[in-house]
């Protein structure tokens, strides 16, 4: 079984290779190279952790306001598209002579592993004996899939906005594991409409547990339609599935249990993780523990008996801060879902829905795990305003790094709030305003000329 389950994969890996060289585009695909006869080929083909897992892009955290990088560091950077990425310029933002990591193969590689998996089972018979490893595979595929493409969609495409989601460019919907058929892009609105329906199909057939959180289960699912619909600002919705997450699983960790003096003292696969999965992508050059330093202006907000200000920073020789949290347990971001993430939402749906008392109540539900023991004191607020200001505040600082804050900026926007960003660079200052047509990415250029699809309007 090892050696066929390799041999999948090879087949997965060579597909990504040929799919970023042109002249194998016309190409068609001997499938009847691998055979794929049973539901654990398909299972395996899920539990490839460095594909499915571990190649998580990571343009919505470089992007964001988490982090600086000095001018030394910037100076350094392999590619004229990381210094453009760091910038926000309307264009050349991918690298395409490092596709293999290249945030838009890396995603669409992982659509194309749901899809194969989707694709194949629907040839297996469903049997009395299969059943629920059946269910179980089929709904990890349509979970991945709308967690591909809900990712994409936050990098590549603007905040969804009912007035415009019916015009504004989404992504590509890829659906079926056929490359010979053209990428089209879809709207904003069809883009949430099909992440949605993979990750309510998936809530119906996935197990309330899985082996490990590197597989997805019916809380994931859950929590992925919170994320979505958060995204979307619905905030009814999004507080529902939250809450539905919460009934299944609901475990934080005491901050107070963890072991300061580590390196990277967020333990992996730590109790809060419901799914697991990290940052591969190309802008981890701009992110990494060398070159990234923490938002001095953030880093402030952090109280003295906060342990979040120990366990996620350390100071470097120059004063600077660098981030150390990562619920990955190592030099990685982690880019998955959490509980702690999970309370945030019903905690900020609360207070939209101006239930103050739920509100505060979730958010002091996490913030006493994260302070010194005894040293907490609950945080009220005055209306469902303060509240929402304080929630907010609070999702910034605990989920700082994790990618989230990119489409928190792009959705908020569409709220007034008129966040604008600033890079300063030798003198020389970059910002980004408030709405900003660049906080859709450009698509990556080799994309664009190969497919002809349309680029993002600048």
């Amino acid at each position: 079984m090892k050696n066929k389950r390799n041999s999948i994969i090879f087949f997965l890996a060579s597909f990504t290779i040929l799919t970023s060289c042109k002249k194998y585009l016309d190409a068609k695909s001997d499938q009847s190279l691998v055979v794929i006869s049973t539901v654990q080929d398909l299972q395996s083909l899920l539990d490839n952790d460095l594909t499915v897992n571990g190649m998580n892009p990571n343009a919505d955290a470089a992007s964001s306001d988490d982090y600086y990088v000095s001018y030394a560091s910037f100076q350094s950077f392999s590619y004229e598209q990381f210094r453009n990425l760091y910038t926000w310029q309307p264009t050349n933002v991918f690298n395409p002579y490092t596709n293999v990591t290249n945030d838009w193969t890396q995603l669409y590689n992982t659509v194309y592993i749901a899809n194969v998996v989707l694709d194949n089972l629907d040839k297996i018979v469903k049997t009395e004996s299969n059943a629920s490893a059946w269910d179980n595979v089929k709904g990890q595929a349509q979970f991945l899939r709308a967690y591909a493409f809900l990712k994409a969609a936050s990098i590549w495409s603007l905040a969804y906005d009912d007035r415009t989601s019916e015009s504004d460019l989404g992504i590509p919907l890829r659906l079926t594991s056929d490359f010979n058929i053209p990428s089209v892009r879809s709207t904003v609105a069809e883009t949430y409409n099909q992440i949605v329906t993979d990750a309510n199909a998936a809530v119906r057939l996935l197990p309330n547990t899985s082996v490990h959180s590197q597989r997805s289960c019916k809380p994931a699912a859950y929590a992925l339609m919170a994320k979505a619909y958060l995204a979307m600002r619905q905030y009814n919705k999004a507080g529902l599935y939250a809450d539905s997450c919460l009934k299944i699983y609901n475990t934080l960790v005491d901050f107070n249990t963890f072991n300061t003096a580590s390196a990277y003292p967020i333990t992996q696969f730590n109790k809060e993780v419901i799914y697991n999965t990290y940052n591969g992508g190309a802008g981890g050059q701009l992110t990494n523990i060398t070159n990234a330093k923490i938002d001095t202006v953030l880093y402030r907000l952090y109280a003295s008996n906060d342990l979040r200000k120990t366990l996620y920073f350390k100071v470097n020789a120059d004063g600077s801060m660098a981030f150390r949290g990562s619920y990955y347990g190592t030099a990685q971001l982690f880019s998955g879902i959490a509980t702690d993430e999970v309370y945030l939402i019903r905690a900020e749906c609360h207070a939209r829905a101006t239930n103050i008392s739920a509100a505060m109540g979730d958010l002091n539900t996490i913030l006493i795990k994260r302070y010194k023991t005894g040293a907490f004191i609950p945080l009220t607020a005055s209306d469902p305003s303060d509240a929402l200001s304080k929630i907010l505040l609070e999702r910034q600082k605990e989920l700082v790094m994790r990618g989230t804050r990119w489409m928190d900026i792009k959705r908020l926007n569409k709220e007034g709030y008129g966040i604008s960003l600033k890079r300063i660079l030798n003198g020389q200052t970059y910002i980004l305003p408030a709405n900003d047509l660049r906080f859709a990415l450009a698509l990556p250029d080799d994309i664009i000329t190969l497919s002809g699809m349309q680029q993002n309007p600048r």
